[in-house]
């Protein structure tokens, strides 16, 4: 079973190009309980969909690969793989760590991108036609105090690095460069929005990752 977790504001749309060997569910984004509501309180709801006594895969999406590790440090029997994502709070850019250090992030108005949508389809890296216009919807659709409580989770995040995470990341991302970090899967050329304009070769990535899980059971 794949359970996957979209970006920060994003949704099963992000995921529709995937084929995956099986079975996928959409863990969506639940309403924070409360404004400085933890990550790991919020994870842990978000784990109850995902049944503890079953091999599983978790997939995270930028922001969603954050709480992939939170999950999966519930769910050992799952294994995580991060998509565009951080592997660590060390991997935070210098500036999004300095707008975390100073509230910098908090004198922004949330949901500028959408307003200037050129500017976003730089910084996510989508090509134009359909990626661009899916880019736009999903910025159009995202709810700003969701991204604000998302964005001080992302800036405040301490970790532990998750071992065994599998990552995937494009070498021009540069909304969170891969910078020195440790890379699995480097994809040429591709930005942010890695798994919808290159799904294809994510989709081949997860499925040789799952071939070679079942043949080591064997």
């Amino acid at each position: 079973m794949w359970y996957l977790l979209p970006g920060l504001g994003a949704d099963e749309r992000v995921f529709r190009r995937l084929h995956l060997p099986g079975p996928s569910q959409v863990l969506s984004w639940l309403p924070p309980a409360w404004p400085t509501e933890p990550l790991a309180r919020y994870a842990a709801r978000l784990a109850e969909a995902v049944p503890p006594d079953k091999p599983c895969w978790l997939v995270g999406v930028s922001f969603g690969g954050l709480l992939a590790q939170e999950i999966g440090r519930l769910r050992p029997l799952a294994r995580v793989v991060l998509v565009s994502s951080l592997g660590s709070p060390r991997d935070l850019p210098s500036l999004l760590r300095l707008a975390g250090v100073t509230g910098l992030h908090r004198l922004l108005p949330f949901g500028l991108l959408k307003w200037l949508p050129r500017l976003a389809q730089w910084f996510f890296g989508a090509r134009g036609g359909t990626e661009y216009r899916l880019l736009r919807r999903i910025l159009r659709d995202t709810d700003p105090s969701f991204a604000r409580w998302a964005t001080a989770q992302l800036l405040a995040w301490r970790g532990p690095e998750l071992l065994g995470a599998v990552r995937l990341h494009g070498t021009r991302d540069r909304l969170l460069p891969p910078g020195a970090a440790r890379i699995d899967y480097p994809v040429p050329g591709a930005g942010h929005f890695l798994i919808v304009s290159h799904a294809a070769r994510v989709s081949q990535i997860l499925r040789e990752l799952a071939t070679a899980r079942a043949s080591a059971r064997e």
